[in-house]
């Protein structure tokens, strides 16, 4: 596993609006140590039997959260995330949607300078099966086994994890990094993570149409990763010069294509499916054969 546990203490930024406060229930349910939430004006109340507090410094002070969930809306999330940054919290994991780049790329700069680490925007979070469950993902569909899995895609994480656990498949953690075309953590650095997680065996890649950052992956895994990678890239039935889903999925000057990221696949030793369902076939066989030396 990385990143999260049973251990980790949570609070929630925005717990009490509409979907801060449903997608705690849910964490809580699955067994998350939600530890504290955070709405101005409301400190002193309780959400889901979690206290509230005014300021994310009053929360950390007083429960020691180390991360954050973070669901408010996107023009309040740069200052959302700073303030959490300044309380000591060094995981953010930022659900919001519709963040201003400007926003984004400011608010990744000052991640960087305090050392901690951000997952998102426009992400449905992280997991670590049967421990702890941050952020929407639904945490029915996943168990705990040997696969980690890194995706831009919210939906097909869920697609592939759940072909996964259905064919006897449990994953480490799975990360949902977001389709925008500036965020948090990357592939390469999820990659290292993996590379060096014990309770993984096997790295599912999920990509998309648009930009480079598979291509890219795909010569770091070539020179520094020795555990199995299976790939997968959606969009390629993609029609030309349409763009589909994320922000990030946009093709130009004839890069960014299905194609090229398959090809930069194949060429640094990615084992590639062309399919959702194809993946666990794939994960299967990479179980079976010894790692490279």
């Amino acid at each position: 596993m990385i990143l999260v546990d049973k251990h980790t203490k949570v609070i929630v930024q925005g717990i009490t609006g509409k979907m801060g406060a449903a997608h705690t229930k849910r964490m809580i349910e699955y067994g998350t140590n939600i530890v504290g939430g955070v709405t101005p004006g409301k400190g002193g109340e309780k959400m889901h039997d979690v206290p509230v507090f005014d300021t994310v410094k009053q929360a950390v002070d007083k429960t020691e959260a180390t991360c954050s969930v973070i669901f408010v809306p996107p023009y309040l999330a740069l200052d959302a995330g700073c303030e959490a940054l300044d309380a000591g919290i060094t995981l953010l994991v930022l659900i919001t949607e519709g963040i201003p780049p400007l926003d984004t790329a400011k608010l990744v700069a000052q991640v960087k300078a305090k050392g901690a680490k951000l997952i998102g925007p426009n992400c449905p979070g992280i997991i670590t099966p049967g421990q702890s469950l941050i952020g929407i993902l639904p945490g029915s569909i996943f168990k705990s086994g040997p696969v980690g899995m890194v995706s831009k895609s919210g939906t097909l994480t869920y697609e592939i994890a759940l072909a996964l656990t259905e064919s006897g498949l449990g994953q480490s953690t799975c990360i949902g990094t977001g389709g925008d075309p500036i965020k948090g953590l990357d592939y390469q650095e999820l990659l290292s993570m993996f590379e060096h997680d014990p309770a993984t065996e096997v790295i599912v890649m999920i990509g998309e149409i648009g930009g480079s950052a598979e291509e890219e992956a795909a010569a770091y895994i070539k020179k520094n990763i020795k555990k199995p990678v299976i790939g997968f890239i959606a969009g390629q039935t993609a029609p030309p010069g349409k763009r589909m889903g994320h922000a990030g999925a946009i093709i130009s000057g004839g890069k960014g294509t299905a194609e090229s990221k398959l090809e930069a696949f194949k060429a640094n030793g990615v084992r590639v499916a062309m399919t959702p369902s194809e993946v666990a076939k794939q994960v299967a066989e990479a179980l079976k054969q010894p790692a490279k030396a």
